[in-house]
């Protein structure tokens, strides 16, 4: 079938149907401003659905002639689509599925309302912690992602969009057994360890007759691109950026299970690690596992053996290593989620919603992956030791950029590999890993092509 050359695509289940006078002049003045090019690049990526790519700048170079337009009427708004390449992942007999329609309407709700109602009000304080916070409770809530109502079990999953085949039907296996027990799942919404624990959970919910499960999946402009919003994804949230994504995991979560992954995975292990081992939350609980099949158990050994000598063998305290056993994996976490959901009624805290967990603001703020600020990272092993997570959480975020985001891409095109500069006392333990990741093809989808985006310095 050839490229579609314009599609009109009106909101189902009532998403946008009924908009203020505001709401109504910032998606008008969306279509006419710079916030244009960041929708129509989140369109590309929700277009792009079920292609074995990420690499965002490829992606974008094959939709340049894409475009989209915002109409906006009484009774509420609709999108005109402008030569869309055929995806057979996305059409349904030459029209456009409803999970697509819904994702894209997601990521127009989203785009606007951090704008309109968060970024250009004085609401919202983005350089305080408290007013960050506040701002990702108010893209929950905008959602309608904030229900009370609902069963406490959301259990976010994180792993690699670049894994085998036997690590897809072990991560599938895990969300099967979740589904079996009523939980809820949440992932970074795109292929390998972000699609399988969806999938196995929608049947596990099928056997148990659970006719609402959430499968939530949260991105943000940056990734998107690279890691499209799979099918099974039925609650998609757009943050404006990594970091609000990151601390939207960690609050609307009440537990967390691991899988094997590159980069972006020991980023997110390296946050929620440093959060965790800040001293105002010693006492909350929060369910972390590491779990994989037995053939991988080798990854979660170095995992654990790189966290052990960077950030010392007590925050090891703070998670669980289970191997080649998915219903122990969820038996654990179901009964972590019950610790939780006890904690929170005690302690006067939201059952979907995080609030008493601290996060430094150095968790919190915006790192831009540029050659500098890369080459600037103190990874030092004198300084406190969440200090040290939050900086390596950065520099793992920056390869994240150099490896599948189109900014960063460009960056590395422009100026070669990002210069890591580490002590000797991390540069061995930081090789190993990024070695293995790049031996096992944890990098990239198409493992042939990589080409490093990092080069390491020691000092």
């Amino acid at each position: 079938m050839s490229d579609k050359k314009r599609i009109l695509v009106e909101p189902k289940r009532g998403i946008l149907r009924t908009l203020t006078r505001a709401e109504v002049a910032s998606l008008q003045e969306a279509g006419h401003n710079g916030v244009h090019e960041l929708f129509r690049q989140c369109c590309i990526a929700v277009l792009n659905t079920g292609l074995a790519m990420d690499d965002s700048k490829k992606i974008l170079e094959r939709y340049t002639e894409f475009d989209v337009g915002i109409l906006v009427t009484s009774r509420g708004v609709s999108l005109e689509l402008h030569n869309v390449p055929y995806n057979e992942n996305v059409f349904v007999d030459g029209e456009l599925n409803q999970g697509t329609e819904e994702h894209l309407f997601s990521v127009l709700r989203d785009i606007v309302f951090f704008r309109s109602e968060v970024q250009r009000t004085a609401a919202y304080d983005l350089e305080s912690s408290q007013g960050i916070t506040d701002a990702v409770f108010a893209i929950f809530r905008n959602a309608n992602l904030i229900d009370v109502n609902r069963p406490p079990a959301m259990v976010v999953n994180w792993g690699g969009h670049s894994i085998t085949r036997e690590e897809y039907e072990y991560s599938k296996m895990v969300g099967y057994h979740l589904g079996l027990r009523g939980c809820d799942i949440g992932t970074g919404c795109g292929p390998g360890a972000m699609k399988g624990p969806m999938k196995g959970a929608a049947l596990g919910h099928l056997k148990q007759r659970v006719g609402n499960g959430m499968y939530l999946g949260l991105t943000e402009p940056g990734i998107i691109t690279a890691e499209s919003p799979n099918p099974s994804v039925n609650s998609l949230v757009i943050f404006p950026d990594i970091e609000k994504r990151l601390e939207g995991f960690v609050r609307r979560g009440h537990g967390i299970i691991v899988y094997p992954g590159g980069v972006g995975t020991a980023e997110e292990i390296l946050y929620l690690l440093g959060i965790l081992m800040h001293p105002e939350n010693s006492e909350i609980p929060f369910p972390l596992i590491f779990t994989a099949e037995e053939k991988y158990r080798n990854y979660f050994d170095l995992i654990h053996r790189f966290i052990a000598r960077t950030l010392g063998q007590e925050v090891c305290e703070k998670y669980e290593i289970v191997i080649g056993n998915p219903a122990e994996v969820a038996r654990r976490m179901k009964r972590g989620i019950q610790v939780v959901e006890e904690f929170r009624r005690a302690n006067d805290d939201h059952p979907h919603f995080n609030g008493l967990l601290h996060i430094d603001t150095a968790f919190q703020h915006p790192f831009a992956p540029t050659h500098e600020n890369v080459s600037k990272l103190d990874l030092s092993m004198d300084q406190p030791k969440h200090m040290l997570a939050a900086n390596l959480r950065r520099m793992f975020s920056a390869l994240v950029a150099g490896n599948v985001k189109a900014e960063g891409i460009k960056e590395i095109d422009e100026h070669g590999p990002y210069e890591i500069r580490a002590p000797r006392a991390l540069m061995d333990d930081l090789d190993e890993l990024l070695r293995t990741f790049v031996e096992q093809g944890r990098m990239k989808i198409n493992r042939d092509e990589y080409r490093p985006c990092y080069r390491l310095v020691g000092e």
